[in-house]
């Protein structure tokens, strides 16, 4: 298995090192690591936000993240990788605080291999700059490796090892902040694209104009309102009306039900998807790759990243991507693709420690 990292190293010492898989996403970070008595797997899932207040004895500013910034701060919260991978100081202080705090509050163990999954990206002096968050933080003194976020959520769905590392395969990873596609052989990443132009972030900004639009305006959502509406109710195989309730500008409960706001928003965005992955994706891996692009659809298309938990997603994006090619296709999607990236990077931990 090649190694893709900034440092692999062994500290010379008796204990093994226990693997961790990292993701350190825009939206949501998740952390897999063995439970202390090795009888099972620890996940930690939060967002990746954090908010500044000032403590009102000493003065002092502190810091609160993840899911509970979110929902104590919700005007002021930051998402510091929200605009991309860390390019300033500014954005890599903001991020190195926020890492290290879920390391220490989840007692990350620090004698450890850590492997992060990464976004497919020419943004080499981001990913050097990720490395060095998670390098400088608490964990990984035996090494650190790093891999394509997409092949590492494909494991989970190709097998229960790393079947995946032995195959060819399309993938695409439905990400908050872009759509990533690929075609991997044996590990290797060939063909990426990639596009901000179709994100999981757009979904959100739909959701909250469609809300508007179909309140007549009475209801505004902010960001992050949409996004769990997104998350919770999002359906392509059984979605129902959501109602709900907001408070009122002076005074008053205004109960409130949105029908066709939400899967408008969802439906739409896989339309783009399907496009992009037929009319862009797939012509330029064949004309570049053409014995791979053959090869590939022996395999099902793999769908990865959260926008992939949505129910029904991966039988809609079948039906559509075989309207526009005039041909069926298969697509998988792992169990709990919001986690299946970090542990596809924890059983290549696994491996390395092995």
């Amino acid at each position: 298995m090649p190694n893709r990292g900034n440092r692999l190293v062994s500290d010379g010492g008796d204990e093994r090192p226990v693997p961790v898989g990292v993701k350190l996403g825009s939206t949501r970070t998740v952390l897999v690591f063995p439970t202390p008595d090795g009888s099972g797997l620890q996940v930690v899932r939060t967002l990746s936000c954090l908010a500044s207040y000032e403590n009102p004895i000493t003065g002092e500013q502190k810091y609160a993240f993840g899911d509970e910034a979110a929902a104590e701060y919700p005007d002021t919260v930051q998402f510091p990788l929200r605009s991309g991978l860390p390019s300033d100081e500014r954005q890599i202080e903001r991020t190195q605080r926020f890492f290290d705090a879920v390391v220490d509050s989840h007692e990350v163990p620090e004698h450890s291999v850590v492997v992060y999954a990464t976004p497919t990206t020419e943004n080499k002096p981001g990913l050097e700059n990720l490395g060095r968050i998670i390098a400088e933080s608490a964990i990984g003194t035996a090494g650190i490796d790093r891999y394509p976020e997409a092949l590492c959520g494909a494991i989970p769905a190709l097998g229960d090892g790393l079947e995946a590392i032995d195959t060819v395969f399309l993938a695409l990873n439905l990400g908050s902040t872009k759509l990533e596609l690929a075609a991997y052989r044996r590990g290797e990443q060939i063909g990426a694209y990639q596009t901000g132009a179709v994100s999981g972030n757009e979904i959100d900004r739909d959701i909250v104009n469609n809300v508007e639009n179909e309140t007549g305006g009475r209801v505004h959502l902010d960001i992050n309102s949409a996004r769990e509406y997104k998350e919770q109710y999002a359906d392509f195989e059984e979605f129902e009306p959501v109602t709900d309730v907001i408070q009122q500008p002076g005074g008053g409960r205004h109960e409130f039900t949105v029908d066709w706001s939400i899967m408008d928003a969802v439906e739409a965005y896989l339309d783009r998807i399907a496009e992009v992955f037929v009319e862009e994706f797939l012509p330029q891996l064949a004309n570049n790759h053409r014995r791979v692009y053959r090869l590939a659809f022996d395999q099902p298309v793999v769908l990865t990243g959260g926008m992939a938990c949505i129910p029904g997603l991966t039988g809609a994006f079948e039906r559509r991507v075989a309207e526009l090619l005039d041909e069926e296709i298969s697509a998988i999607a792992p169990k709990r693709a919001d986690l299946a990236a970090t542990i596809g990077a924890y059983r290549i931990g696994e491996r390395l420690t092995a």
